[in-house]
């Protein structure tokens, strides 16, 4: 357990942990505490994950400047741990809304990522799910006992104007539609105190998203990158669907594009094997 730091003085707190050659991990969320992450699959057996709380999150600090957790900003805090960590260059693996800090840390520090996996990106530049698909997603869960619970919160969540406190209550209701298997040992693995307890931290983070006179300069610069780069989703995702990953995929010349069919967002924790091969094969290639 260590903590450095960053540009700004606001402390980034990270643990080293496995064996091998190092690889950083960004946590999803936005605002996920790392531990949930846990060993990602016991990819810690093959790796040394440097995992990273983001920026008021976790046990990184709190800045006094809000606008610098957006997600354009964090890629400072990446190179600032690049150069902490004293690594020419770094092997990167990044979940959910951490992809988006990672692809701008690809097009803002060229030549720093030797190879990047994004897992269940939530987009290029900004959130991108499809509306149809998550729809169809979660209408296949509907035979689950605790579909009608779900579909309920969901339906609030779509009406908007939702209270702080109220969507506390909302969230925990619709993990099911995230996981392609929603069991006790799912219940048990869900740590709600790893979210974010701080209510404008998402609008924070999304503030760096791509805006309709800014989206086509910004996705070519996410295209003229080099890095290989391997895309992982999972089938079932209920929360952000597959079509971020694709997109993400189709943004990023000759990467890798997987479909895990037994996962939904996490699906290091539902299909640990394949996932770790998938991981380690890509980053073990010469």
């Amino acid at each position: 357990m260590a903590a450095f730091p960053s540009y700004d003085g606001t402390e980034i707190w990270y643990e080293p942990v496995g064996e091998g050659a190092p690889l950083v991990v960004l946590p999803g969320g936005p605002g996920m505490d790392l531990r949930y992450l846990g060993d990602l699959g016991g990819l810690a057996g093959h790796r040394r994950l440097i995992l990273t709380d983001a920026r008021a999150a976790g046990r990184s600090g709190v800045p006094e400047d809000r606008g610098t957790v957006s997600f354009v900003e964090q890629a400072r805090d990446l190179e600032a741990l690049r150069e902490h960590l004293g690594s020419a260059r770094i092997d990167l693996l990044a979940h959910s809304a951490g992809c988006l800090t990672a692809q701008e840390y690809l097009a803002a520090y060229p030549g720093r990522v030797r190879r990047a996996v994004l897992v269940a990106p939530v987009g290029r530049v900004g959130r991108e799910p499809d509306g149809a698909e998550l729809a169809a997603i979660r209408a296949s869960r509907s035979a689950e006992p605790w579909y009608e619970d779900a579909a309920q919160a969901d339906r609030r969540l779509a009406e908007g104007g939702v209270r702080a406190d109220e969507l506390a209550a909302l969230l925990p209701r619709i993990t099911p539609f995230s996981w392609y298997r929603w069991d006790e040992r799912r219940r048990a693995e869900y740590r709600p105190e790893y979210a974010t307890a701080l209510p404008w931290l998402r609008e924070a983070f999304y503030a760096g998203s791509a805006g309709p006179d800014t989206l086509a300069a910004r996705l070519a610069r996410l295209s003229a990158g080099r890095t290989p780069v391997l895309v992982l989703a999972g089938a079932a995702d209920g929360l952000i669907g597959t079509a971020p990953a694709r997109a993400v995929a189709a943004c990023h010349p000759g990467a890798v594009l997987e479909i895990l069919a037994e996962s939904g967002h996490r699906p290091w924790a539902e299909e640990p094997e394949r996932f770790v091969a998938a991981v380690t094969g890509f980053l073990d290639e010469v």
